[in-house]
């Protein structure tokens, strides 16, 4: 059985897809595939993990370079994103503000859709995990500058995660998520902002403050921002801002 560099079980094969439709002859399993020319944009994969397939998509800038190392994001949906399309997952959060303004994320940004009715844990962690990895082999990603944001959903996913492998991350932005406040000591190792809307009726905004608690007792380095009057909806207000945006680029181990 092979493993990939993440410790995670079984054969990842990479398939390439643009969104557009356009198929490519060329596959890698954990190798850049040998073209001239990435494709920018959003671009499309698929890939086998634990006997099923999985469709994700990566966010590639239009003036990418393979010949210098650059930023990554991994960003996981929400709940009304779960799907196998491949796509319904950048139209609502992050890949939403990528398109309205593309310029602002000169990043390798990797979203990983999740099937419906599964949540962000245990296999789909190491989807999560995997996803990444595959695009850090296909693309020159910086390894000390990768932050790990989500909403909703994947607002528990990214507290999940970030737990499980402080280390893989430079910094967390989980939004409108919660956590457990037992992790506090590990999360507290990283640059945190987390954002939630105060009348979220959805996700009730105290998941949000014992985390930011809980990691502040613990001498964490966390940054809250509750949205006054906002309810679920946090991921706007938070991606959409050219402040936060930069601040998830500047990180660094």
């Amino acid at each position: 059985m092979r493993q990939n560099t993440l410790g995670i079980p079984g054969t990842i094969l990479v398939t390439t897809l643009l969104i557009t439709g356009c198929h490519q002859p060329s596959h890698s399993q954990h190798r850049r595939p040998m073209t001239k020319q990435h494709e920018t944009g959003f671009v499309a994969r698929t890939m086998h993990l634990h006997d099923t397939d999985y469709r994700y998509t990566v966010w590639i800038p239009a003036d990418y370079d393979p010949a210098k190392r650059w930023p990554a994001i991994l960003f996981l949906h929400g709940k009304g994103e779960c799907g196998t399309d491949g796509e319904l997952h950048t139209t609502v959060g992050l890949g939403r503000a990528i398109r309205a303004n593309p310029e602002r994320f000169p990043a390798i940004v990797v979203m990983p859709q999740m099937p419906k009715e599964h949540r962000w844990e245990g296999d789909m962690l190491d989807l999560a995990e995997a996803t990444l990895d595959a695009a850090c082999q296909e693309y020159n990603i910086d390894p000390d500058r990768i932050t790990l944001t989500g909403l909703s959903l994947g607002g528990f996913g990214t507290w999940a995660l970030g737990a499980r492998h402080p280390e893989r991350f430079c910094a967390l932005l989980p939004v409108c998520g919660g956590g457990d406040p037992k992790t506090a000591t590990v999360l507290a190792k990283l640059p945190i902002w987390c954002f939630h809307g105060d009348a979220d009726p959805v996700v009730p905004v105290e998941r949000s403050r014992e985390m930011v608690d809980a990691i502040t007792a613990g001498g964490g380095n966390v940054r809250y921002s509750e949205l006054p009057g906002v309810t679920h909806n946090s991921w706007d207000a938070a991606y959409t801002d050219p402040d936060v945006v930069q601040w998830m680029l500047s990180q660094h181990q």
